[in-house]
């Protein structure tokens, strides 16, 4: 009797060791969502001011800079920061065959289905997406605090380095970095990989069976944490004395009277009176995905969308570029300021006739 072979001895020992069909399927996925990011663009950043109204944006690529790259340079001169060329980074030697290196060991694992190799690989690829955040990071400060001390423009105490990721005011310029394509294609891969995990450590199937829907919602989360990459951000504070209407270009001073365009690109048109953002809206294309915010007069600083927000007129307002109309975001604020001022109400599709 003990002279069984081992595998009859314990028959499921080895399918214990492998992966389902499902998590194989990830993993291929995430592999080709790896691979995708030799080619496409993994990072960007815009800048945007009021010389600039459409913007700049540089694009990192696994092998070097794309984008407006020669006019950030010839601004940046100015303020003393270096110029940018794909050949003074190291990364840009390596960074493609990194990647084509974890995809092909990401797509070996999905093949050979080994539990060990995803738990490997799912390590390795945590590491090497912090060591290039850190990485970035670095290069930024460098870029940003290196400046030329005979430089044209000197601030004191001004640096200039770019976000790690959002928005940054640098002088009179908004810096937006984000995911590109790549990028959003290099998160997914890593939550794929995340689920197969998961997977494979039976923590799904732990939660089915207490018979709660929690696999279905992390999913979800998961999901939306992608997809938010790419959608539309939300109105942000205003800077006083700082920021600078769109279409009058006078300094934003009062925050109850401001208001904000959001652009399907994410680019933030600020206001300082709603008669400037009618006035903008008449002189420049916009589309349907482009969305419209209003200050709430009672709350310094905060933004309701203005086709939900209640409009009012009156000369007793006095806002900055005497359009006189304040937002509500809530009707009962919108009453007592009507009987306060003696106020009209007024529609969004009224004020852009």
């Amino acid at each position: 009797m003990h002279l069984y072979p081992f595998y009859i001895r314990y028959p499921n020992m080895n399918t214990q060791q492998h992966i389902s069909g499902l998590s194989r399927a990830l993993l291929v996925v995430a592999a080709l969502c790896l691979a995708a990011n030799i080619f496409l663009p993994i990072w960007k950043i815009e800048l945007y001011a009021p010389q600039y109204p459409e913007g700049l944006v540089l694009k990192i690529f696994a092998d070097g800079l794309g984008g407006n790259v020669e006019i950030i340079n010839g601004l940046n001169h100015y303020i003393g920061m270096a110029e940018l060329h794909s050949e003074n980074f190291i990364e840009f030697s390596i960074l493609r065959y990194l990647f084509g290196f974890f995809a092909a060991m990401i797509f070996l694992v999905a093949v050979a289905g080994r539990k060990r190799g995803v738990y490997v690989v799912f390590v390795a690829f945590v590491i090497f997406s912090i060591t290039a955040m850190i990485d970035f990071y670095r290069w930024n400060y460098n870029y940003g605090h290196n400046l030329d001390p005979n430089a044209a423009i000197i601030v004191p105490g001004m640096a200039y380095q770019p976000p790690l990721i959002g928005y940054k005011q640098l002088l009179n310029f908004g810096a937006y970095s984000i995911p590109d394509t790549g990028g959003i294609l290099f998160i997914l891969s890593g939550l794929l990989i995340l689920v197969v995990v998961l997977m494979e450590r039976g923590v799904f199937a732990k939660w089915l069976k207490r018979g709660t829907s929690a696999p279905a919602a992390m999913l979800v989360v998961m999901i939306m944490a992608v997809l938010s990459a790419c959608g539309i951000p939300d109105a942000r504070p205003v800077k006083l004395h700082s920021d600078m209407c769109a279409y009058c270009r006078m300094s934003i001073t009062d925050p109850q009277f401001a208001a904000q365009l959001v652009t399907q690109k994410g680019r933030h048109y600020i206001f300082d009176d709603i008669l400037c953002l009618t006035g903008y809206k008449r002189e420049h294309q916009t589309t349907d995905q482009d969305h419209y915010y209003v200050a709430d007069y009672c709350q310094a600083n905060t933004f309701v969308r203005l086709e939900e927000a209640y409009l009012l007129h009156s000369d007793s307002l006095r806002s900055p570029m005497a359009g006189n109309i304040a937002g509500f975001a809530v009707e009962d604020s919108m009453q007592t300021y009507m009987k306060r001022y003696s106020a009209a109400r007024l529609s969004w599709e009224e004020l852009i006739r």
